[in-house]
């Protein structure tokens, strides 16, 4: 039997705090040279732009996504869009791919907050993904709204980068797909997560 031992950082407590052991954890995977896409949530820039600073002059191609308009919903205090458009501007100039105002695929039944609470696909997933923590239920998302999107090609192997409320802490990888493939009757389309990177205990 072949055994790949790869390494898998854990941080003690999730949060912003990790995101330059994350992109390092990222940056350190991107050196056996399979994946030439990294996709990442990027609510006000702040890990797109550590990203791209991290990554300057790899060739690696960015896709930075950020909130939707329904994250008004959950965040009346601050004032959408929280990427601000003189740092879109700026990250794009970097080469960065910013996605920005995407609607989140894994939120978007419209029975999620309906006065009749059932189950939906959507939250089943959604709710399986959280048991490894916010930062993998984002993960997959990015990497379905890029897809979804247009921004990067469906059924590759790429590396998607989400935390828990802002910055970054867990970062896998991945196959992207559309959302409607994420249990395909064919398994070349389907979502499958081939590695964890880190991630928060």
């Amino acid at each position: 039997m072949t055994v790949i031992s790869k390494p898998c950082v854990y941080f003690a407590l999730p949060g912003k705090k990790n995101t330059d052991d994350c992109i390092a954890c990222v940056v350190r995977r991107l050196e056996e040279g399979d994946i030439r896409i990294v996709v990442a949530a990027s609510t006000t820039g702040y890990t797109a732009g550590k990203l791209a600073d991290a990554l300057q002059g790899r060739g690696i191609t960015i896709v930075a996504i950020g909130e939707s308009p329904l994250a008004k919903e959950w965040d009346a205090k601050t004032e959408y869009p929280f990427l601000k458009p003189e740092v879109k501007l700026d990250l794009e100039r970097r080469g960065v791919i910013v996605g920005d105002k995407v609607p989140y695929l894994l939120h978007s039944s419209v029975l999620d907050y309906s006065r009749w609470q059932v189950p939906t696909p959507d939250m089943i997933v959604r709710e399986l993904l959280y048991a490894f923590g916010q930062g993998m239920k984002v993960d997959v998302e990015v990497a379905m709204q890029a897809v979804a999107a247009g921004l990067i090609e469906p059924y590759q192997k790429v590396i998607a980068i989400g935390g828990t409320a802002r910055g970054a802490d867990t970062a896998v990888v991945l196959r992207a797909t559309f959302p409607n493939h994420v249990l395909s009757q064919d398994a070349k389309k389907r979502l499958e997560i081939y590695e964890v990177l880190c991630k928060p205990l």
